[in-house]
């Protein structure tokens, strides 16, 4: 994957308990694990979505990444203000399984 590819910035987050700001009080929220993450980010079209129906039906976009251990479907995914949901386990690369994970997702309401 040629890093130009890797035009936009994600940020990874995990379901934890928060500092409420004005309180102080933690409380269930979001914690961000990785920021400013180099990624190819693609909405699907039509004919992707047909293809995925069978297993990923609700998967709106695609977002590829350098591999990184440790990336999971319990994670939400941020992008210019919008929050997705990663659906499924994250593809490795068919060659080495080394080199990038292509990240299925859908954009939905998970404000935690």
């Amino acid at each position: 994957m040629r890093a130009g590819r890797l035009r936009h910035r994600i940020t990874f987050q995990v379901p934890g308990e928060v500092q409420d700001q004005q309180t102080g009080e933690m409380v269930s929220g979001w914690e961000t694990v990785w920021e400013k993450v180099p990624a190819s980010v693609e909405a699907l079209s039509a004919r992707d979505l047909i293809a995925a129906q069978a297993g990923q039906s609700e998967a709106s976009g695609r977002m590829v990444i350098r591999y990184r251990a440790g990336v999971l479907p319990m994670m939400r995914i941020l992008h210019r203000g919008d929050a997705y949901n990663i659906q499924g386990p994250p593809l490795p690369d068919p060659d080495s399984g080394l080199e990038y994970l292509t990240i299925l997702v859908a954009k939905g309401v998970n404000d935690g």
